[in-house]
């Protein structure tokens, strides 16, 4: 026994015979519900008055899942209701994923079925194709989608002999999300929306493309190699996405203080100019912490001369870089972190006959924290001193500290 929501979407309230039940499952004779398959959800609805939770196609059987075991039995008649808004939105939803696939036709290289979903707010369709599918694709994906619900096309199924449908070069197949439709049947159904798109599908559909209304895609993705993932909403979800969107867009426009045809060229030009300034900062930043590391006061450590000081609001990192840039081949430059539980960054010269991990090792054995590095530079962080303590041991330090 299948399901009779494919060929008749629009029957919502239905008599039947209830053919079984055990627990919470129950089988009819016959039944509108549809059963989850090929991305898209079970039906929800009530057997009389009993909701229902779930709808699975098993060994040939439709089996309905209520919340709660039911009060009839096996042999009595039973009435069926559908939920008008989901059903609704399912048809709405997979007829559109049709239409996407059609518009992709239009765009697409190479194009195959990944993979299809209709979610609670949204839907996805996963794309093999040999193009990218960047911002403008995306875009010109949308608007082709938008066209061909605007121009009414009508929307139709068939039963077609398979081994015809697998001749028509037409026709798509999701054989990876269509559970049920090849299945050695000696049949395929075959939806069609007229002028634009023919796939073999098991699901449920609108009669007409106008019927799903506006369309918003939201993003694309790659969950796997070879495949893209666009994802839409449709019905009152692409309402109030769009309105988000242009909500978004309005906003933009206002804080940039331009309108719709200048406004990337504007975001462009301050993204420009925001990392000219960034750039510029950091160089300031780095020239800071040469000129504080170049101030640090010299001393002489087991024949060796040193530069050590305390760095004031200076990153570990960029410590060390300006360290390294600013040692000289017969010195030591050590900087210390201010704070709580300061740093350490020691860079060594080559000429200097100091091997900074072990100054840095030195240090982390009598204040705790840890670090490493090699002869020519090291770190440590966490140290249990005060930066000036730190310091003071720089200055008297020797490799039999």
């Amino acid at each position: 026994m299948q399901t009779r929501a494919p060929s008749e979407p629009e029957v919502r309230e239905f008599t039947a015979e209830v053919v079984g039940v055990d627990g919470r499952t129950v089988t009819l004779e016959r039944t509108y519900f549809y059963a989850e398959s090929g991305g898209q959800p079970a039906d929800r609805g009530t057997i009389d008055g009993v909701r229902v939770v779930d709808v699975q196609a098993i060994d040939g059987t439709i089996r309905h899942t209520l919340a709660v075991e039911p009060s009839f039995d096996a042999g009595e008649t039973v009435t069926g209701v559908v939920d008008g808004d989901f059903r609704t939105y399912c048809m709405r939803a997979h007829t559109a994923s049709h239409v996407l696939y059609g518009a992709g036709r239009r765009l697409l290289d190479d194009l195959g079925y990944g993979g299809f979903d209709i979610s609670e707010s949204k839907v996805r369709v996963d794309f093999t194709t040999a193009t990218d599918i960047d911002d403008e694709v995306l875009v010109e994906l949308e608007r082709l989608t938008n066209r061909a619900v605007w121009e009414s096309r009508g929307v139709s199924w068939e039963e077609v002999p398979t081994a015809e449908a697998t001749d028509r070069e037409e026709v798509a197949f999701n054989t990876k999300t269509e559970e049920g439709v090849m299945d050695d049947a000696d049949t395929v159904r075959i939806v069609t929306v007229d002028g634009w798109d023919v796939a073999a599908c098991g699901g449920t559909h609108v009669s007409n493309t106008r019927e799903i209304g506006p369309v918003t895609l939201l993003d694309r993705s790659n969950p796997g190699e070879g495949l893209t993932r666009v994802e839409f909403a449709v019905g009152p979800d692409g309402i109030d996405r769009r309105a988000t969107q242009h909500r978004a867009l309005r906003d933009a426009m206002g804080a940039l203080e331009t309108n719709t045809e200048e406004v990337a060229e504007t975001a462009a030009s301050l993204r420009t100019e925001r990392d000219d300034l960034r750039d510029r900062v950091r160089d300031l930043e780095r020239a800071a912490v040469a000129d504080a590391l170049a101030g640090f006061e010299p001393v002489e450590a087991d024949g060796t001369a040193w530069r050590v000081g305390v760095l004031a609001d200076v990153e570990p990192n960029d410590a060390g870089e300006a360290a390294k840039d600013a040692v000289g081949a017969d010195e030591v430059i050590g900087a210390v972190g201010d704070g709580d539980r300061p740093y350490l960054v020691v860079a060594a010269g080559a000429e200097s006959g100091v091997n900074a991990g072990e100054v840095v090792d030195s240090v982390t054995d009598r204040f705790g924290g840890g670090g490493g590095g090699g002869p020519p530079f090291a770190q440590g962080g966490g140290l249990d001193a005060d930066p000036e303590a730190v310091v003071e041991t720089l200055r008297a330090w020797s490799p039999e500290n």
